[in-house]
């Protein structure tokens, strides 16, 4: 209704309307009738086209003002008022005439060919990239399947924020994929719209536009403390919500309507007469003012320093409005410029002090903070962004974008109100919403090049966004603690803020990208050099964010998360922007460009390092991951040299800078070592996320790839010896690197040296060997990503390559990832987990570009390159290349870009090689702290030497350069190949004085005199790398600055040596004589474990020399390494070759080499023989863990027969007299007795899946159109209980309650896993587990837990009987006891009355599983009682549950036993046991020895008519009785152990009864005729011997005997269903009617009895079971079997049957109708099925996801629809909440006893309830490469999984949802 404040207006007149009314004797009032205003219109509009023109013009304006003003008095008009409003609006606007077809005619006029069709987000719309060309393009559903898009690469999408179908827009998509409607070219044929028709529209429009603003006005209270009051805003814009339907109703007319709108909202004349607030009109006045309020309280009124040029403005009269904003700034201007300004506190002063800094510039002033509004276009936009974006506004304004004046008027005033977005955005509560509603309509005008541009030339766009971005990110700045802690001048955003936290930023950031996207405003970017500085300003506020400090001492207290907003932010803000502007750098003529972003970029860089007092260390135990700046500067690089063809030499700054440059990246690298080696696990997990997101695929190239790059760019052109001791000394190994057996690290702690020393060598190989964007084309980087990410595992489709840039369907994806991969298309085990279509590495890709190093650099976690590597190792076994464990394997290397060949200096210094030398030394001399891996890198790195060799061999020139050379005493030169020759005699080391080097004498041959003298013969100085790296840095500071004073370090630094490291260190001599090929050989023979064993192959074959490309040495071990790179030194150099060999011929000779000799060989390293004992052991437990999923899956498996687990149960095959069982907590073995009874693991469930057997075979589709609909009236479960009801109805409660079995719908169904446990044992284990506060997704407290040996989900545990297991055995023999004896046996031992046992631990177990089975399903399922409570109930629930196992366990066989064997879970069944609780139980009840079923089965009775005298209602007669309850009710009353005989004989007569039913049902269903028929056939073989086997004889009195009462007489044709003429077709159906009962008394006969069961065909089942049951005497042939010969009548049969018909014909006396009905049971069911689904799922979606719920009339947000019976849900909908319940449980409750199967429509996934547990199963809809889609993220076809649905149906029929779904958690009734 119409708020209070909306209606406080009073009315409102113009001056000149008082006048001219009186004119007018009809001055309609607001009450006039429809007809009136139709009358008054017309009048009006044909005055209006005459002279008087002007007169009605004021008297339609008084009109309008009347009625558009609500009325006067709070709440005056109400709801009434508003749509009376809108009733006289419509008649204007028509004149008169019916609305509709003033509808119809303007519609007529409609030139429009675009579709414009707005909507909101959840809306599902396509996109089609084949006919796209703004990436944004997107269709509506109509639109898209009216056009031709087959075989094109599209998907369907749910929109994030809402959008618009860009049908018939060329620019954003190609023709060829407009649909039909749009194809039309505008305006060929479209006639010229008449004057009068839209005359009226002209003049009521713009007054109905300004009374919706004057509502905004009047509704918008400034709110005090920032915090808009939601309830206003929602309130008004609930008054005028009319309103904008009415104006959204205008724009649908058409082109014709939205031109006058558009005409109207931009006209500025319109706007200064209505609403500037001249004149006397006190309304408008006090509505003016309100406005200015508005527009004052949200910071957008001039500041002082602007009075004067707003005076001058104001003198050139651009608008009226400036002069009263002036009047009210004087007066608040003291507040400060803007709001933003209070709601920062004090802490933040250095933010402030920046925004100070910054805000001086006028232009940003302006741009913050002015607006003007001069149409109602700018106004209406103002107020959307005030009440934050109603969904409404935002539509109406959308909906007339196809207008193109509207269109470019729009964008305009969108981009003049940008600031005040941000401004209204930040201080939002919902800034979600908000930022997707901003997002709707902003990617509608952005994504469109020709607006893009034309605002950024007019409205300045993109000063504006950078200013914006800028001024949002101000808020939030915080001082940088990198660095230099205390005086740092930096800042940056503090990642814990809500804009970062909450992505706020979001809108404004993606609003960028968007317009970055179009080349010309993207070159505009890169062209204005104010910009890019601004805009580098930005970039370094995230430069440096989220520092990271190593604990040292203990772990932090709180782990922050705000890693997430940090990379966030960088991926967002920086990084997309700049491949935005990136992908406009790419041909030569944007050289320009990239010098522009390089040189502002590394004047930020500098201000930076100026910023944080950066000299050259950085600070210890801190490290970001965010260096965005660094990024910057390289990818520009990369694009210069790779598109451009720049020379890099001429952008690069000098060496200082780039030694600046290296440190924080490579510090990056370092740490990422450290965390993998666990240095900083007291920072929390949080830091392994980061360390994981910094290489993970999505930010893997905005992050790690870009530094690595700018890596090589400095190490190509920095000092090699500076930059490879830098990153020795940056892993913190330099210690390491001594020849010293022992040495002292200062900054490592020993555990972590090996990992630091791997991560270190890994480093470099990465360094020298990617390639990504050293000279790799596009293609052949996106194959290298491919077989990495193929490498490590199987891939889906949508993720070979997750990396952004390229995306899956670009056509070069598709090629390389066929050539590269072969398809496997999913597998199914049952019960094992859900397969998708996977892709596998072709054979080829792993012989020749499997490449462990992209693998290394591509991983997130380490177990990715094991895994890598063990598929490697399992392709060489399977091709038969190599037998053993293979080491990564060397893979060839794109040949270097020129630019970049500086880099391969790094292989050629001595310093590499020294550290080289000396890691091959120490891992021959089997040092400590070395591992396979460390060697491998070293092997590798020697490797990428010789391949990357310099062009010619020249030591000599090299050497004189001077004193200068480093490390000359080392090594002669700097080529890798001939160092590898030469020979180092002595080393002097410095080592503690424990090393054993420290004692040993120095050698004999050198006196210490001559030590000197032997200098050149080859003793190595000490080598330090540390000095050496400072030597150099001073160097090139000094080479680079002539006043060298700026940065001299104390001098102090030169001798640099960590504190307190020297004194414990002494020098020593330690004698080497060894080169690197020497030590290469030795190693070679160390690892084989053999002497001698290299032998240079070309000695016998020459030509390996000149093809030295032998594939035997591309795949193998470390020695094959070694061989591999022998033999390329020997190619390289004649002089190595001949070393090698002489090298060979000394070692051959017996003398031991040293350290190799058998004796130490035994005493390996104590470290490396752990560290192989570690290898072992997780090898070991892997293959454990890996074996016992294996164990889990076959266990969980329903249909494997388990032999191996070790539990049996109760095979006939015992002979012992107890059953022996095996307690799986305890491990003892032993019988189960009344004090310390065993018992079975088992799971209670209610089942409610045999009550939706149908008896149609064809299942049941799922409904997706109107007319198909599912009726629950045929299944198993209605059917049965209408049966209940209608006995109710006529006979005795407590005989009905025999009569029946319950439990079709929450049956409790109980199965085990097949394992024991002793019951005290189970106490203690939930005890403990109660304890154990960690619970994984099961409920202690409910009793549930998993089975300690094979962990399957079980609620209770199931006593077993003591006692003998075999009784079973004994009885086997037919006794010769007659009938009759055995009958009078029976009945004799039933009524022994139950005595109630003792009170033994047993009998409490027993009371309390027989709660536990009571509790498992709802008591509506347990209480089918007239009078509640009574005992009839726990009696019929008792049989019951045993009748719901027998038929379940008969659905599992496939709904018969012809397949035979032992039960489908033979160890796993817990019948037997069941029995035994059930029986006594059941013995407790006595039956009324006058009522007991098994009397009226053998014994005629004497009186008939005593029951009828009585009151009460009859007992059911016998022949309306279920067989199968009776035999339950029977067996289990009997006293156990039950004899084998005393069953036979219960069956015996049972089967007389049934039959006797199947020939009364049979002469229900045949006509008159036939029954005469067989009447008198009957009566004639009456007196034959075998009378009472012959069935025609029975039939014949079945039908006399009925034919007494009234059975027979009314409804005759009805029911004629079967026409029975031929005897075969009576066979037939009677066999068909006993078949149920004989199944089911099979299967009790196996469990109680043991036995197996025989398999037969389907055809001979009846005799087969009959026979395997007793009931047939001696099996006689097939052909002249019938079923009456298997009767065994215990006294004369025609006595019998007349009784029993007798009892029908007094109920049908009384009730003729009901008699029929009953007598026909439908024994027949098909089993169980799910509903079938359609093939294609979007027949699913598109019929669902727009349905309305039938409960709350709503269209859900998450609907869902259950598989079980086509119900439709609202999931976690509140508006279907009953009782706290969510209306998924309450279905699950209702319709599946608590287990419900729903398909989420939205997400394409399948939802499990099972109680009060949920999980996911999956989905059974895949893409055409069988993957799933969650979510339809991508949004492609899917289609059904036909194996994927069995596996679901098979799941629900077994009931194992819970022993196969693995993640469960609690829903908390909230689905």
């Amino acid at each position: 209704g119409e708020g209070a404040g909306a209606a406080a207006i009073p009315q409102s007149r113009e001056p000149g309307a008082a006048v001219t009314a009186p004119q007018f004797p009809i001055m309609a009032g607001a009450g006039a009738s429809g007809r009136d205003k139709r009358e008054t219109a017309a009048r009006l509009k044909t005055v209006l086209g005459g002279e008087s023109g002007a007169a009605a013009a004021a008297e339609l304006r008084a009109l309008l003002e009347r009625v558009l003003a609500p009325a006067a008095g709070p709440g005056g008009g109400g709801g009434e008022a508003a749509a009376e409003a809108l009733e006289w609006c419509r008649c204007l606007l028509s004149g008169g005439e019916p609305w509709d077809s003033f509808v119809q005619a303007v519609r007529a006029y409609d030139p429009a060919t675009l579709c414009g069709l707005v909507w909101t987000a959840n809306f599902v719309a396509y996109r089609c990239r084949t006919c796209g060309i703004s990436p944004c393009m997107s269709l509506c559903a109509e639109c898209f399947h009216q056009g031709e898009h087959a075989g094109h690469d599209y998907n369907m999408f749910r929109s994030q924020a809402g959008g618009a179908c860009d049908c018939g827009d060329s620019n954003v998509m190609r023709e060829a994929g407009f649909c039909k409607r749009h194809r039309i070219k505008s305006n060929s044929n479209v006639p010229c719209v008449p004057k009068d028709l839209l005359m009226m529209s002209e003049l009521v429009l713009p007054q109905f536009i300004f009374s919706l603003i004057q509502h905004l006005r009047e509704g918008y209270n400034e709110p005090a403390l920032d915090v808009p009051s939601e309830k206003d805003l929602h309130k008004i814009l609930q008054v005028l919500e009319p309103h904008v339907s009415f104006l959204e109703d205008l724009t649908k007319m058409g082109g014709a309507m939205r031109s006058v709108l558009t005409q109207v909202l931009t006209s500025q004349q319109f706007y200064k007469d209505l609403s500037s607030g001249v004149g006397e009109n006190a309304c408008a006045k006090k509505s003016h003012e309100k406005y200015l309020i508005a527009l004052k309280g949200s910071g957008l009124a001039f500041p002082e320093d602007k009075i004067a040029c707003g005076m001058q403005e104001q003198g050139a009269g651009t608008s009226t409005l400036a002069v009263q904003g002036l009047a009210g700034a004087t007066a608040t201007s003291g507040q400060g410029d803007s709001s933003d300004e209070e709601d920062q506190d004090g802490s933040q002063g250095v933010g402030k002090r920046k925004r100070v800094k910054l805000s001086s510039t006028t232009k940003d002033q302006s741009i913050m903070d002015v607006l003007k509004h001069k149409c109602f276009l700018e106004e209406l936009l103002f107020w959307t962004i005030k009440y934050e974006f109603p969904q409404k506004m935002v539509t109406f304004l959308l909906n007339m974008l196809p207008d193109q004046d509207y269109k470019i008027a729009f964008t305009k005033t969108f981009v003049q109100h940008y600031a005040f977005i941000m401004k209204t955005l930040k201080k939002s509560h919902e800034s979600d919403t908000m930022s997707n509603r901003i997002v709707h309509i902003s990617v509608q005008l952005f994504s469109n090049e020709e607006l893009a541009r034309q605002v950024t030339e007019e409205c300045q766009l993109l000063d504006i966004m950078v200013t914006v971005l800028l001024y949002m990110m101000e808020s939030c700045l915080i001082k940088s603690e990198l660095q230099d802690e205390e005086n740092s001048l930096h800042v940056v955003v503090n990642c814990g803020e809500a804009l970062l936290k909450n992505n706020t930023y979001w809108p404004l950031v993606s609003d960028f990208i968007n317009i970055l996207s179009h080349q010309s405003v993207a070159k505009k970017f890169l062209e204005d050099h104010g910009l890019l500085v601004t805009w580098m300003n930005f970039v370094s506020f995230f430069q440096g964010m989220n520092l990271n400090k190593r604990e040292l001492n203990e772990h932090v207290e709180f782990e922050s998360q705000t890693y997430y907003a940090a990379f966030a932010a960088e991926l967002e803000a920086c990084a997309q922007p700049m491949w935005g502007l990136l992908s406009h750098c790419k041909v030569r003529e944007t050289q320009e460009y990239t010098r522009n972003v390089v040189r502002y970029c590394l004047e930020a860089l500098q201000d930076w390092f100026d910023a944080i007092n950066f000299v050259d260390e950085p600070a210890p135990n801190q490290v970001t991951f965010h260096l965005p700046l660094h990024r910057y500067f390289a990818m520009f690089l990369s694009k210069a040299v790779k598109c451009q063809e720049l020379d890099l030499d001429t952008i690069l700054p000098d060496q200082e800078m780039l030694m600046k440059l290296m440190i924080h990246p490579l510090q990056i690298q370092a740490s990422l070592s450290e965390i993998h080696s666990n240095m900083w696990v007291r920072n929390g997990l949080q830091i392994k996320g980061q360390a994981m997101t910094y290489v993970q695929s999505h930010f893997c190239n905005s992050m790690i790839d870009p530094d690595i790059y700018l890596l090589q760019v400095c190490a190509s052109r920095l000092d090699p010896d500076y930059f490879i001791s830098s990153v020795f000394e940056r892993f913190k190994v330099v210690d390491l690197l001594t020849m010293a057996s022992q040495h002292q690290n200062t900054v490592l702690d020993s555990e972590h040296e090996r990992s630091m020393l791997e991560g270190a060598l890994t480093f470099l190989v990465l360094l020298l060997s990617l390639r990504l964007h050293l000279g790799m084309t596009d293609d052949e980087i996106l194959r290298a990503e491919m077989v990495a990410q193929l490498c490590m595992n199987d891939r889906t489709h949508k993720n070979p390559n997750p990396k952004s840039g390229i995306i899956p369907g670009s056509l070069s994806f598709e090629s390389v990832l066929s050539a590269v991969a072969d398809f496997k298309a999913p597998v199914f085990e049952p019960g094992g987990s859900m397969q998708q279509g996977m892709y596998t590495p072709k054979a080829e890709v792993w012989d020749k570009e499997f490449d462990p190093v992209m693998v290394i650099l591509r991983t997130v976690y380490r177990r990715d390159v094991q895994s890598a590597m063990d598929r490697y190792t399992a392709f060489l076994k399977q091709s038969g290349k190599f037998p053993g464990n293979p080491w990564p394997p060397y893979k060839k290397r794109t040949p270097l870009h020129p630019s970049y060949k500086g880099l391969i200096k790094l292989l050629h210094c001595k310093t590499l090689h020294i550290v080289l030398f000396t890691l091959l030394y120490k891992i021959l001399m089997d040092h400590q702290n070395l591992s396979e891996h460390v060697l491998c890198m070293v092997l590798y790195l020697i490797e990428l030497g010789l391949e990357n060799s310099p062009e010619q061999e020249s030591d000599e020139e090299e050497s004189a350069g001077g004193q200068e050379r480093c490390h000359d005493s080392w090594f002669p030169g700097s080529n890798l190949v001939s160092n590898m020759r030469h020979f180092i005699n002595y080393v002097r080391v410095r080592a503690p004085e424990t090393a054993p080097e420290v004692k040993r004498e120095p050698p004999a041959s050198t006196s210490s005199d001559g030590l000197a003298s032997s200098q050149n013969s080859g003793t190595a100085q000490v080598f330090s790398l540390v000095a050496e790296r400072r030597k150099k840095f001073q160097e090139i500071i000094n080479r680079n600055t002539s006043e060298a004073n700026q940065v001299v370090r104390p001098k102090t630094s030169m001798k640099w040596s960590a504190p307190g490291a020297t004194p414990q260190l002494t020098t020593a001599i330690l004698e080497v004589k060894e080169s690197i090929l020497s030590l290469l050989i030795k190693l070679h023979h160390k690892l084989s474990g053999k002497q001698n064993s290299y032998y240079p192959p070309w000695l016998d074959d020459v030509d390996v020399l000149i093809h030295p490309e032998i594939p035997r040495y591309s795949h193998g071990d470390g020695m094959t390494a070694v061989e591999r790179i022998l033999l390329k030194a020997a190619v390289q150099s004649r002089l190595n070759k001949r070393i090698i060999e002489e090298i060979c011929r000394k070692v051959t000779p017996p003398v031991p080499p040293k350290k190799i000799s058998s004796a130490e060989k035994k005493t390996l390293d104590k470290e490396e023989r752990r560290q192989k004992a570690r290898e072992r052991q997780q090898k070991l437990l892997a293959e454990f863990a890996s074996r016992q999923k294996s164990f889990m899956e076959t266990a969980m498996d329903v249909e494997s027969p388990d032999a191996d687990i070790a539990m049996e149960v109760a095979t006939s095959e015992q002979h012992v007299s107890e059953a022996i069982y095996d307690c799986v907590i305890c491990g003892q073995s032993g019988p189960s007795t009344e004090d310390r009874p065993t018992g079975l693991v088992v799971l209670l469930q209610a089942s409610s899946v045999l009550g939706q057997c149908r008896n149609s075979t064809e299942p049941k589709r799922l409904p997706t159109t109107e007319e198909e609909q599912i009726y629950p009236r045929d299944t198993c479960a209605t059917l049965h209980d209408v049966r209940l009801t209608t006995l109710q109805r006529y006979f005795k409660d407590s005989s009905c309650l025999q009569a029946v079995s319950i439990g079709w719908e929450g049956g409790v169904y109980v199965q085990t896993c097949g394992h024991t446990l002793h019951i005290d044992c189970h106490k203690s284990y939930m005890e403990s587990l109660r304890n154990d506060q960690v619970l994984q997704g099961f409920s202690v407290d409910k009793g549930e837990f998993t089975c300690p040996l094979c962990r399957q989900f079980a609620n209770s545990v199931l006593p077993c009987y003591p006692g003998n297991n075999v009784e079973r055995s004994l009885w086997q023999s037919h006794s010769n006891k007659c009938m009759r004896d055995l009958v009078q046996e029976v009945e004799d031992l039933q009524e022994q009355l139950g005595t109630f046992p003792s009170e033994t631990n047993l009998s409490k177990e027993m009371e309390s599983v027989m709660k536990d089975i009571k509790s498992t399903t709802q008591k509506k399922y347990t209480d089918y009682s007239k009078t509640p409570g009574s005992p009839d109930n726990d009696f019929l629930f008792m049989y019951s549950v045993a009748r719901t196992n027998l038929e379940l366990e008969l659905v599992h066989r496939g709904g018969n036993l012809c397949s035979g064997g032992a039960s489908t879970a033979g160890k796993r069944s817990c019948l037997n046991q069941l029995f035994h609780v059930l029986a006594m139980h059941m013995r407790l009840y006595s039956i009324d020895s006058a009522y007991n079923p098994w009397r009226k089965l053998t014994q005629p009775m004497q009186d008939k008519n005593s029951e009828l005298i009585s009151e009460e209602l009859p007992e059911v007669p016998v022949l309306y009785r279920d067989v199968s309850s009776l035999l339950l009710i029977q067996i289990l009353t009997m006293p156990q152990p039950l004899h084998k005989e005393h069953f036979t004989c219960i069956i015996k007569v049972l089967f007389t009864l049934l039959y006797t039913q199947a020939l009364a049902a049979l002469s229900v269903k045949c006509s008159h005729e036939d029954r005469m028929a067989w009447k008198e056939s009957g009566a004639l073989k009456k007196n034959t011997p075998s009378g009472e086997k012959s069935w025609e004889v029975l039939l014949g009195h079945v039908i006399s005997e009925l034919s007494k009462g009234k059975i027979y007489e009314e409804g005759e044709t009805e029911e004629i269903t079967v026409v029975l003429v031929n005897p075969d077709s009576v066979e037939c159906y009677l066999q068909q009617f006993c078949l149920p009962f004989l199944r089911i008394t099979s299967l009790l006969q196996h469990h109680l009895f043991g036995g197996d069961l025989p398999s037969c065909q389907e055809d001979e089942e009846f005799t087969v079971l009959a026979s395997c049951l007793g009931l047939l005497p001696s099996f006689q042939s097939a052909h002249q079997f019938t079923s009456a010969s298997c009767l065994d009548w215990p006294v004369p049969a025609f006595d019998m049957v007349s009784q029993w018909c007798s009892e029908l014909a007094s109920f049908a006396d009384r009730h003729p109708d009901q008699v029929k009905a009953l007598l026909i049971q439908e024994p027949k069911w098909d089993l169980p099925r799910l509903l079938q689904l359609p093939e294609n799922y979007n027949t699913i979606f598109q019929y669902y996801h727009r349905k309305t719920c039938t409960v709350c009339t709503k269209v859900p947000k998450d609907p869902a629809v259950c598989l079980v019976c086509g119900t439709f849900v609202c999931l976690k909908g509140l508006c279907c909440k009953q009782q706290s319940y969510c209306e998924c449980v309450l279905h699950s409750q209702n319709c599946g006893a608590g287990t419900g199967i729903f398909l989420l429509i939205n997400a394409s996934v399948i939802i499990i309830i099972r109680g009060h547990r949920f999980c996911l199963w999956g989905s059974v809809y895949l893409d055409a490469h069988g993957e799933e889609d969650r979510d339809l993220r991508r949004g492609k076809p899917l289609y059904i999984c036909k194996e994927r649905y069995k596996v679901l149906e098979q799941q629900w029929v077994s009931h194992t949802f819970d022993h196969i779904n693995k993640r469960w958690g609690p829903h908390y009734n909230g689905l």
